[in-house]
């Protein structure tokens, strides 16, 4: 899914100032605002480029500015810096038609203060010390959403959280405009996957829509061999390809059509312009297998996925993609499948029917042919794997009837404690927090789902900043976690959005 550069993402640094000071003063607002932007883009930690946006000293300009970063796509949100005193009321039409998310970064020019030469022309520059106070109390009382960061902006602690809000940003944005197909419809009698396609659209911005499975069939029929070729070659060069299935062994023809599901795939979606999709067994139609590599290396390459027709799971996999931007670890569709429950030792064994990224994967993957028992169709041909250790985050969303809820696992990814030699497919073991008991309780108070994703690059504040651009409940499940605990804030919380519903 490669990106368009005309689109890159951009933050827009917006600096607060007034005419009070005279064009002096102004001059050295806008030098030291574009430093401050400069400084927070060189960091390297941000997910977009930092922006900077000529000083704004009336109510005109701000207005007129923030419907440009309105309108404008590459725009995925706003950091406000008051430099001087900038008197809020000038901000008020501007901030009540705010539509990206906003930071509102509580900084100043200088990390030190240069006590012995201090004096008032120093003091009238830099004001942000109270014009930041100014402004914080107008978006209070408009009610803005937005988060604040206070620091300089030499201090790594302050550029990783607004590097965490920004990649949150790009989330929603991407949210804003994604497209999902959904080829047949979700699995029979299951309750989790079903969810409200018209809310999600109204709160997040994303289209679900329905594609019969033959329309797929189409254009995967229509796959040239010369495609084909191509793509067989490329899995040769980057796995580790089972005898049966390389040219010349007796599966051989399985990989080939393996090969012509994803091509066909990658085109509906393509030209479709959709960047996550679900499949469902119950629903194949004309296809010979039920898609896995395809859906593996679709994955990694970006797109959105979810099992059984979740749609859910698959925006939420495609949005936590597009955060993790740039970042290593990966992510994946996921699902919690079976535990060791040895005192001391407990673990959670995840993995899916065919369905696991390989951008989680801890070693060169192997690409095998094996029996499914279910969707009645050839064996289909599959990735597997097991994931890189590390810190992890297991994410769900589920549909509660008046609001969507996530649900967060901090987790660790391990080792198997010994090999899988008969697991024939892709799968990841982690230790939940604070255990496996615990996690499991809470999980099942929160209503979490079974499909879930789990990212190894994204983790909980990125997610709490999500949420709350979103206007989104979250349940964190950690290390501080009790199911008494989490009942109480369960409680609150369903309060708090019912009663928030009806303002």
């Amino acid at each position: 899914m490669p990106a368009d550069p005309s689109h890159a993402p951009e933050l827009w640094f917006l600096t607060g100032s007034q005419h009070l000071y005279g064009e002096e003063t102004l001059r050295q607002v806008a030098e030291q605002s574009q430093a401050i932007a400069k400084q927070l883009d060189a960091s390297g930690a941000l997910p977009a480029k930092v922006v900077w946006q000529p000083v704004l000293t009336d109510s005109a300009a701000i207005h007129a500015r923030v419907l440009e970063a309105n309108a404008a796509q590459q725009c995925i949100g706003v950091i406000t810096w008051m430099h001087t005193f900038s008197p809020a009321k000038m901000w008020i039409a501007g901030m009540d038609a705010l539509r990206k998310p906003m930071l509102h970064l509580h900084t100043q020019a200088g990390a030190e203060l240069p006590w012995s030469t201090i004096d008032m022309d120093f003091m009238n520059l830099n004001q942000a010390a109270h014009g930041d106070r100014e402004f914080g109390y107008v978006t209070a009382r408009l009610g803005v959403a937005r988060k604040v960061v206070a620091g300089h902006v030499s201090n790594p602690v302050v550029v990783d959280r607004v590097a965490a809000w920004a990649r949150a940003a790009l989330g929603a944005h991407e949210l804003r405009t994604l497209r999902l197909a959904r080829f047949g419809d979700n699995m029979r009698d299951v309750a989790v996957t079903e969810g409200d396609k018209i809310e999600a659209q109204l709160r997040f911005g994303v289209s679900v829509n329905t594609y019969g499975v033959s329309e797929l069939v189409e254009v995967v029929d229509q796959t040239a061999d010369a495609v084909v070729d191509d793509l067989v070659a490329e899995y040769l060069d980057s796995y580790d390809v089972a005898a049966e299935l390389r040219p010349g062994g007796d599966r051989h023809d399985s990989l080939r059509y393996g090969a012509r599901i994803e091509a066909g795939l990658r085109t509906f979606l393509s030209d479709g312009g959709f960047r996550a999709f679900t499949t469902n067994f119950e629903d194949l139609g004309g296809l010979r297998q039920l898609p896995g590599l395809a859906v593996q290396r679709l994955m990694a390459d970006g797109y959105g996925f979810g099992g059984e027709g979740d749609w859910k799971t698959s925006v939420l996999l495609r949005t936590t993609k597009a955060m993790e931007a740039g970042r290593p670890g990966g992510t994946s569709f996921m699902e919690d499948y079976t535990y060791h429950l040895v005192p001391g030792q407990e673990k959670s064994l995840g993995a899916h029917m065919l369905e696991v990224c390989p951008s989680i994967a801890g070693r060169r993957p192997t690409l095998e042919i094996h029996p499914l028992g279910i969707g009645n169709r050839e064996d289909p041909v599959r990735l597997r794997f097991t994931a890189a250790p590390g810190p992890a985050v297991v994410v769900g969303i589920s549909d509660l009837g008046d609001r969507f809820r996530l649900t967060l696992n901090e987790v660790d990814v391990v080792e198997p404690d010994e090999a899988l030699p008969r697991l024939p497919v892709a799968c990841a073991v982690w230790e939940p927090r604070p255990t496996l008991s615990t996690s499991a309780e809470c999980w099942l108070l929160a209503g979490g789902p079974h499909h879930t994703v789990l990212s190894k690059a994204v983790g909980t504040q990125e997610f709490r900043e999500l949420a709350e651009m979103l206007q989104t409940e979250l349940v964190v499940i950690g290390a501080d976690a009790t199911p008494e605990t989490l009942q109480r804030e369960l409680r609150w919380s369903a309060a708090y959005h019912r009663l928030a519903a009806r303002l």
